[in-house]
C-alpha cells in the first residue's frame, strides 16, 4: 500500500469541463457535491483506502520566522494557497493505476446542473513512494 495525496485546486490546474466557480451554483447543487465527495470517502472507508479529507477555507496567512519576537505575517505578493488549494484527500492503495482511477472517479463530482464537473485532481504520491503506472 502507499498514500497518495489528491489535490483539489480552487485555480492554477487546466479548466474543468463544468468550469462555474462554487460561489456561483445553487445551494442544492452544493448540496450534492458534497453528498458525492461524502458518499465516495465512505465507500473508501470500506475499502481500506481511505485515509483523510479536508475542504479549506479560502482564508489563510502567509507566517515565517524571521529572528527573535513575532514572526511576519503577510497576505501577498506570493501566489497563495488559499486562492490555489480547495481541498484534499490521502488515499492508501496498492498502486499508482488505482489512486488515478479514484482521482478520475472524484473528479466526476456534480456541479452546476448537477453535470459532473470534470475537474482536475492533482495527484501525488508521499515522499518515498514512486508513482508508476502500468500502462
Amino acid at each position: 500500500m502507499a498514500k497518495y495525496l489528491m489535490l483539489k485546486h480552487y485555480q492554477g490546474a487546466p479548466a474543468s469541463v463544468n468550469n462555474i466557480p462554487m460561489d456561483q451554483w445553487e445551494p442544492d447543487e452544493v448540496t450534492a457535491h458534497i453528498h458525492y465527495m461524502r458518499d465516495f470517502a465512505d465507500r473508501l472507508k470500506t475499502t481500506g483506502e481511505y485515509v483523510s479529507e479536508q475542504a479549506l477555507s479560502p482564508e489563510g496567512q502567509w507566517v515565517r520566522y524571521d529572528g527573535e519576537g513575532r514572526p511576519p505575517v503577510t497576505d501577498g505578493p506570493f501566489a497563495e494557497t488559499k486562492d490555489l488549494i480547495a481541498g484534499w484527500m490521502i488515499i492508501d492503495v496498492d498502486s499508482y493505476d488505482r489512486a488515478v482511477e479514484l482521482a478520475g472517479e472524484l473528479s466526476a463530482a456534480p456541479g452546476a446542473g448537477g453535470k459532473p464537473i470534470h475537474e482536475w485532481l492533482e495527484v501525488r504520491p508521499f515522499y518515498g513512494v514512486t508513482a508508476t503506472a502500468s500502462e
